[in-house]
């Protein structure tokens, strides 16, 4: 009789201990579970905050971008300015040089 109550004592001893167990695997995966899950929130969270950062950045460089092109063009158009301007100068001063050549002689 008493190796039944030994015997049984033992299975409820192993039976506890498998629940037990059980239990610590059980609470153990679901912390995992939940710190991966607060992870892949977290970095969720950081790769918004980096695409936001990224596109704050384009849109930085795209204005940059336009107004580098607007000031090329007007470099572009001072430079074409002073070429007319200096043709200009360099054909009236010939024209001038040729009248007063001419009306003299």
């Amino acid at each position: 009789m008493e190796n039944v109550e030994a015997e049984s004592k033992d299975e409820a001893m192993r039976g506890s201990k498998t629940a037990i167990r059980c239990a610590k695997a059980a609470f153990l995966l679901s912390s995992l579970k939940s710190s991966q899950n607060r992870q892949l929130r977290a970095t969720a969270h950081e790769q918004a905050k980096e695409r936001k950062m990224l596109r704050k950045t384009v849109g930085d460089l795209k204005i940059q971008l336009a107004r580098e092109r607007l000031r090329n063009k007007r470099i572009k158009l001072c430079g074409l300015m002073e070429f007319v301007l200096q043709l200009l100068l360099v054909i009236s001063l010939s024209s001038l040089s040729l009248f007063v050549a001419f009306k003299f002689v």
